[in-house]
């Protein structure tokens, strides 16, 4: 006979988090009201999320990512970009290739640029690929946590937004300290951005860029950009067309130049022209 003092298994708790049957089996538990205050919500069974991940000599720490995208209990096809690495970045993503086949959770999907072109081109490479109900924007390093995708893509699925951008400068998640004058060409980029848009984002240049399927086939074959500044330039495009815009908080693990950083003061020219240029017109 089993002891009185057995712990009893939570309802829902062999359920895949977000799902509908988990959702439902929790807001039995504690109530609808606090599901919603703990964050807690229903992603319906049939929606795919699209994870597009541009790759430009990765290989330290592309497995790690794309396994961290993979623990997301969501249904995802993950698209990598490889922009003519000099590493051996293709041959890690040859592996994942291998290692994710049969995946039904996680479908994966590799391109492969002949010539580097920049994160722009592989974005808008991976753009024109995407399958999925809404699509996120994944950094190849890991100063991004995927863990994160559930709380990003949230307004959407509640029918609340059409974008979401995940903003490092929000306040109340943990944020690595780094450089200064980085932080501060980051908030005047994002301000001299507002000017322009008439948005009130605290975070133009984040990665974390969530859209709508039919936000990304209006903007796809728009876009010009082929390095960093397609953040400034896919803002411009979203701000003109009145899409629903929103915030939330990420975490943000920044790396030195040391460990891999590769936006340099050029960049902050060539986003100061972007913002001015797709800021004036289309």
């Amino acid at each position: 006979m089993s002891s009185s003092s057995e712990t009893q298994e939570t309802p829902g708790e062999n359920l895949r988090p977000w799902s509908r049957a988990w959702y439902e089996a929790r807001v039995a538990t504690i109530g609808e009201s606090v599901c919603k205050n703990l964050g807690f919500y229903m992603i319906p069974d049939e929606f795919l999320l699209s994870v597009v991940i541009p790759v430009y000599n990765e290989e330290k720490t592309l497995k790690k990512l794309v396994s961290r995208v993979r623990e997301v209990p969501i249904t995802k096809e993950i698209i990598l970009v490889n922009d003519c690495s000099r590493d051996n970045s293709a041959s890690v993503l040859a592996e994942l290739e291998t290692e994710f086949a049969g995946d039904e959770l996680n479908q994966i999907r590799v391109f492969h640029h002949g010539v580097n072109q920049g994160k722009g081109a592989a974005i808008r490479t991976g753009f024109s690929q995407v399958c999925g109900d809404v699509i996120v924007i994944q950094d190849a390093d890991l100063e991004y946590d995927p863990s994160e995708y559930p709380r990003l893509i949230r307004p959407i699925v509640e029918d609340l937004a059409d974008v979401v951008f995940g903003s490092r400068f929000l306040g109340n998640q943990a944020h690595r300290v780094l450089y200064f004058w980085h932080y501060m060409g980051n908030r005047f980029l994002t301000t001299l951005s507002n000017c322009f848009t008439n948005l009130n984002l605290t975070d133009m240049e984040t990665c974390y860029k969530v859209f709508r399927r039919d936000v990304i086939d209006t903007i796809t074959p728009l876009l010009q950009q082929d390095r960093f500044g397609i953040e400034p330039e896919m803002t411009a495009r979203v701000a003109r067309r009145n899409y629903r815009i929103y915030e939330t908080s990420i975490s943000y693990s920044g790396r030195t130049y040391a460990e891999g950083k590769k936006i340099g003061w050029k960049d902050g020219i060539s986003a100061l022209w972007c913002i001015v240029r797709y800021g004036i017109r289309d």
